[in-house]
């Protein structure tokens, strides 16, 4: 039997099984996500409930020559199974490889009321080690294993409302966490000795959200002929899906919706690790508009033998320790599932995921249109918001596709002839 002919039960079963999950983690993937009430009111303030949304799992995908299975947590259709054909497919030219750069993440002080900024940069800079080894002990444990901070650098923002000001840039290996909380550790304690250094006034002090140091990166080649279905050859649709990436590359009001399509893989994942989504969709667009004008966070072309090939390069702020990473139950279940070791490894994970989604939204556009296989999963939903039962509900989005008219008061009527 297939995994996606299974029953809801049996696929916990089968993963409990082939991955070595215990009970209590396959229990994580119940309703609410194994998250009970008191776990979720020690997260967060005024806690009144909990809300589930689905995990489903992405299969086929082989990056740096292992095979994963990949939770998302999402509540749009077709992604899942998006990502999944496109991860086939691409297993046909070997997979996705993906690297990240070092886990580097930046902290930023404001430092105000200077009567000479230029001359007070080159001051900061002379004492550069002097002010990293106020920080170098500040998370014992990140110490411990290889982290603290790497180098200060020193910005003059000439042009602002408020005048001339400098903007100190603290860069601090986090290793296997996400880093926001070592890093506003860091950039406080190091505002001190920067005003009196420099007699200035350290304002802000906070972490910055365009981790333009800790990339994550993943290509793809994919054999022309395995682009190929029904009446498409695969030259059409290698050829059309350049085409299309090429309208985002150069509009940004395509751009967006371009990327955002990279972000349904991208965030299903960040979220089903309990990973700040809202961080990495910060950075990501940030990094997008890094040339001052917003673009692609893809690129897609052919290589000599006529094969399509995909890039992907975005910020990645993820972790495995700490947070709510290690206090949701189904964080931890979806960690173990997919075997990863270091925050390194769930980086090049995310970025392989949003390039196949990225691939499968180009595909869908550049031939059979976007709505074909998205409305189909779709009418399911619309289905059971008309008041379908689990049994009637895939007959009945099974019609309102074959009418092409996937719409609620339709399928309020059928339901209505059927009871009749």
């Amino acid at each position: 039997m297939k995994f996606y002919e299974m029953s809801v039960e049996q696929r916990r079963e089968f993963l409990g099984e082939a991955f070595g999950l215990t009970a209590e983690e396959c229990q994580a993937w119940e309703v609410a996500g194994g998250l009970g009430q008191e776990t979720a009111n020690n997260m967060v303030e005024n806690v009144v409930g909990l809300y589930s949304l689905p995990v489903g799992i992405a299969q086929n995908f082989v990056i740096n020559g292992k095979a994963v299975l990949v939770p998302m947590v999402i509540e749009e259709p077709s992604v899942v199974a998006g990502a999944s054909f496109m991860a086939k497919l691409a297993k046909k030219g070997g997979g996705f490889r993906a690297s990240m750069t070092a886990p580097e993440m930046i902290g930023q002080l404001q430092l105000l009321d200077l009567p000479n900024p230029a001359a007070t940069r080159e001051l900061i800079l002379a004492h550069k080690d002097e002010l990293l080894d106020q920080v170098a002990h500040v998370d014992p444990l990140l110490s411990k294993y290889g982290g603290g901070p790497r180098d200060l650098e020193v910005r003059l923002i000439e042009q602002s409302p408020i005048g001339p000001f400098l903007v100190l840039h603290l860069i601090f290996d986090v290793q296997d966490v996400m880093g926001a909380n070592a890093i506003n550790t860091a950039v406080e304690k190091l505002a001190g000795p920067v005003e009196a250094l420099t007699g200035g006034r350290v304002h802000l002090k906070i972490l910055s959200n365009l981790a333009d140091r800790r990339l994550a990166r993943a290509w793809v080649t994919i054999p022309v002929e395995a682009l190929a279905f029904g009446q498409f050859t695969g030259e059409k649709v290698r050829d059309g899906i350049i085409e299309a990436w090429a309208f985002a590359a150069a509009d940004p009001y395509r751009a967006a919706t371009h990327n955002k399509g990279v972000m349904n893989g991208v965030d299903a994942v960040v979220l089903a690790t309990a990973n700040d989504w809202r961080a990495v969709e910060a950075g990501a667009h940030a990094y997008a508009a890094r040339s001052g004008r917003y673009t692609s966070l893809t690129t897609w072309g052919k290589d000599e033998a006529g094969n399509l090939t995909g890039f992907i390069e975005l910020p990645m702020a993820v972790g495995i320790v700490g947070g709510a990473t290690r206090v949701h139950p189904t964080a931890k279940a979806n960690l173990k599932l997919m075997g990863v070791t270091h925050a390194s490894e769930l980086g090049e994970i995310i970025a392989a995921v949003g390039l196949a989604q990225n691939l499968a939204a180009l595909r869908a556009l550049a031939t059979e249109g976007i709505q074909r296989g998205h409305m189909g999963l779709h009418a399911r939903q619309i289905a059971i918001a008309a008041g379908a039962s689990p049994e009637q509900a895939q007959a009945l989005a099974d019609q309102l596709v074959s009418e092409k008219n996937i719409r609620i008061d339709r399928a309020k009527e059928i339901l209505a002839e059927w009871k009749r």
